[in-house]
């Protein structure tokens, strides 16, 4: 069974990045993956401006990390890039933190006008963390996410030109996520 953790560096709960990760997480779900989430804003903050290597809460992150066939890092556009509590994590991954994982980028801003901060700040860093494989990343506008209620009410929409290309991005991991699966298996075949 495939592993897949979130990333998610929001600083805001109510973040309609939120709604666009529970639909992808949903859509996995049902594909029978396995899904864990990290929390940036959750981990501990001296942990993560102090570069903590050795705290407990860093550890456990970078394990699952670690143990994931695939990784979604999600992230709002901040200033033409992705947070700073996201650069705070990524600095606290291994040098090979990214090495044979599946990557799946995804953003939000306010406007369409930073569509490659993903290509231009993003990869780069991930890159350098040993990602190779990444699948089509999904740049989403406010304005594509409805969110509606408050609190434990808080629901999202999502429309639908956004969630078709959700629905491609998702499929196109899963295909790639069955062929790794289907890797091993192939390979002791050919023994």
């Amino acid at each position: 069974m495939s592993n897949v953790v979130f990333i998610i560096a929001t600083p805001n709960q109510s973040s309609r990045l939120i709604g666009v990760t529970q639909y992808i997480e949903k859509q996995l779900q049902a594909q029978g993956i396995t899904l864990t989430t990290i929390n940036v804003a959750s981990l501990p903050a001296d942990d993560l401006i102090g570069t903590r290597f050795d705290s407990p809460a860093i550890v456990a992150a970078n394990a699952l990390v670690e143990a994931a066939d695939a990784v979604v890092i999600a992230s709002p556009v901040y200033k033409a890039s992705f947070s700073g509590i996201l650069k705070t994590y990524l600095d606290l991954l291994p040098q090979k933190g990214l090495v044979n994982k599946i990557v799946a980028p995804v953003f939000i801003g306010g406007t369409i006008a930073h569509l490659l901060s993903i290509d231009y700040s993003l990869k780069p860093v991930l890159s350098s963390l040993g990602a190779r494989l990444f699948v089509s990343a999904i740049y989403a506008t406010d304005s594509q996410v409805t969110r509606s209620g408050q609190g434990d009410e808080l629901s999202f929409s999502l429309n639908d030109e956004l969630a078709e290309r959700l629905d491609n991005a998702i499929q196109e991991l899963f295909t790639e996520l069955k062929l790794r699966a289907a890797a091993p298996a192939q390979a002791a075949t050919n023994l």
